[in-house]
């Protein structure tokens, strides 16, 4: 879509100018009308104007009114890299507004004048979260016209909408053993977007389940001896989950500016917020986290090399380098020292494009509180695939399960290495020695009308 759009300004712009002659000639009728050159900032700050005049008379939101009902929006950002003026007067600029409700829509605008004094022409929803409207068409007299989309699909590179109902088997292989040893393991809990059952749990051992009452995961909590080397565990799940949008929460959202051990907050990167959200400090909290979001996504990249896969913000910030872990560390950091309250959390996403099998590894995200909702992001996604940036701004995908939420987590009996860092993969002892146990997990979608049948009481 996005080379669809630069095609058609590129072709428009090409259209005005047919021959040198027309073009000399068309030169000198401007100059003769002194009609004043125009930048792209001319353009953002005429539909920023423009919009700010909106929102000013629909007591601070843009209106708009469409098939389904009136939208209520507010802006996030401008398309710098779309703004374009497509002949004398005329200009073209698309930028991004969230409505209330959460949902993001991409909206086209063209507008008329000179620099200082420019007037919205015509205005078109283009995306919903992502997902087109319509895209540009060419007819044979070179003239270009809006060609709706019909049926848009909604498994976009391995997004799965609306919810997913999946088996998810958690396995663990325990390492040799010569003294005693001790493991913890996260155990998904049920919530708004999710409801996840134990329909089994093999274990050599006896378990317990212990409260991390600061993010309010469920641990399960298990000691080993050295007959036990080389057991298996598994852990399975029936999980039918929800696609995440923004959604209000009842507690204070101010715990989450503060740093964590691997998420500092201030000195470097308070800087560099600064220096990322520049002129937007007067801007909303939506516009100022999408700056830091926009700048994280452009400017890393995914390589699982170095010290990837801890979530250090310090490391990201220098390597600018890592897995899904460095990426929301480093926004995480940046987003509290900008005073906007973010938070972290991890699972397994899920494949879309098959119904079982393996699932390579883990996946985390991340979440920013702004106008009274929490607003989930997946900034690595987004890296990964920039047709979805529009839509990993404020959407989870349904297929995928939630571990366990928060960084630093304190729980009793704990490891003797301290606070965990996070929990997606076992945490285990020999001793007082880390181990790192075989884990794999795998999943089959479970058709709609499987029911799930014999279920674990947990104590």
């Amino acid at each position: 879509m996005k080379n669809l759009r630069v095609i058609f300004i590129f072709l428009f712009a090409m259209m005005m100018a047919c021959n040198s002659s027309t073009k000399q000639k068309e030169e000198k009728t401007l100059s003769d009308k002194n009609i004043p050159k125009v930048v792209t900032a001319d353009i953002e700050a005429g539909i920023e104007a423009n919009i700010a005049k909106k929102v000013e008379e629909g007591e601070g939101y843009f209106n708009m009114t469409t098939e389904e009902g009136n939208l209520r929006l507010q802006l996030v950002r401008v398309h710098t890299e779309y703004l374009s003026n497509l002949g004398p007067r005329r200009h073209f600029a698309c930028v991004d507004l969230a409505d209330v409700s959460g949902d993001v829509y991409d909206v086209d605008f063209f507008l008329e004048g000179d620099p200082g004094s420019m007037t919205v022409t015509e205005t078109t929803l283009h995306k919903l979260n992502g997902k087109p409207f319509y895209t540009w068409k060419q007819r044979k007299d070179k003239t270009w016209y809006r060609m709706p989309v019909l049926n848009a699909t909604s498994d976009l590179l391995g997004v799965i909408e609306g919810e997913d109902k999946f088996e998810f088997h958690y396995e663990v292989t325990l390492p040799e053993m010569k003294i005693a040893a001790k493991m913890w393991i996260p155990m998904p809990q049920s919530d708004r977007f999710q409801t996840v059952k134990l329909l089994n749990i093999e274990t050599p051992v006896a378990y317990q389940i212990l409260e991390e009452k600061n993010n309010g995961n469920s641990i399960f909590y298990m000691e080993f001896s050295p007959e036990h080397s080389g057991k298996k565990l598994e852990l399975v799940y029936d999980v039918e989950r929800q696609e995440k949008k923004p959604y209000e929460e009842a507690s204070s959202p101010t715990k989450y500016l503060n740093p964590s051990i691997l998420m500092p907050v201030g000195d470097r990167f308070q800087v560099l917020a600064d220096s990322i959200i520049g002129l937007k400090n007067n801007e909303s909290a939506i516009m100022q986290a999408r700056a830091l979001y926009d700048y994280v996504t452009d400017n890393m990249k995914y390589i699982k090399a170095g010290k990837y896969g801890t979530g250090d913000a310090v490391y990201a910030c220098d390597a600018l380098t890592g897995n899904c872990t460095e990426f929301h560390s480093l926004f995480i950091s940046l987003a509290r020292s900008a005073g906007i309250p973010a938070r972290f959390a991890v699972g397994a996403s899920i494949p879309s494009d098959r119904d079982e099998g393996g699932i390579d590894g883990y996946h985390c995200w991340a979440e920013f509180h702004a106008e009274g909702k929490w607003w989930p992001v997946d900034i690595s996604e987004a890296n990964k695939y920039s047709a979805l940036a529009t839509y990993y701004f404020g959407r989870h995908p349904a297929n995928r399960i939630e571990f366990s939420r928060g960084r630093d987590l304190l729980i009793d009996p704990g490891p003797q290495i301290g606070p965990i860092n996070f929990l997606a993969y076992p945490v285990m002892e020999i001793g007082k020695t880390p181990a790192f146990p075989e884990t794999f997990f795998s999943f089959r979608r479970k058709a709609e009308q499987e029911r799930s049948e014999k279920l674990v009481i947990l104590p």
